[in-house]
């Protein structure tokens, strides 16, 4: 990861991922540990698949734990900004597509949840809207084609 560049997060954003490294480090690393401990106590480790699994599980934990930590390290929390500025991470905005209305959350990409209209500035459509205020329009290369929106409102 580059030293220099800041991962953007919402504040939402920057609590859900720390309380996700806090039950990573609290919760379920010291249950992986016991597990494994128990498992190496039952013998053979070689023909232990409790063992293997115990061990497989603690290293993915460990591998995710250092990937939070890396990004915390590296947030910074940006605030939707009420300066007339546009759209930028942490705004919510509603877009006409297809003659229909939806709110979409412009958040940082360690946040983004499609199923929640949470989309990533780093995005296609993220992308398009950074910085575009209301009234302006935006077409998106999509699988299904271009797809045009319309910004309708900032919050």
């Amino acid at each position: 990861m580059n030293g220099n560049s800041k991962i953007q997060l919402t504040n939402e954003g920057m609590q859900s991922l720390k309380g996700e490294l806090d039950e990573l480090v609290n919760v379920k690393r010291p249950k992986a540990v016991e597990r494994l401990s128990n498992a190496r106590n039952q013998g053979d480790l070689m023909e232990n698949s409790d063992y293997h699994n115990a061990k497989d599980e603690l290293e993915f934990l460990d591998g995710r734990i250092s990937e939070l930590d890396d990004v915390l390290k590296n947030a910074e929390v940006v605030h939707a900004g009420s300066n007339g500025s546009g759209i930028s991470v942490g705004t919510k905005v509603t877009l006409k597509v297809n003659g229909k209305e939806h709110v979409y959350h412009i958040v940082g990409e360690w946040e983004a949840d499609p199923t929640q209209k949470k989309i990533s500035h780093t995005s296609p459509l993220g992308q398009a809207l950074i910085g575009k205020n209301v009234g302006e329009k935006v077409e998106v290369e999509a699988p299904v084609g271009k797809i045009l929106y319309e910004i309708l409102e900032i919050h």
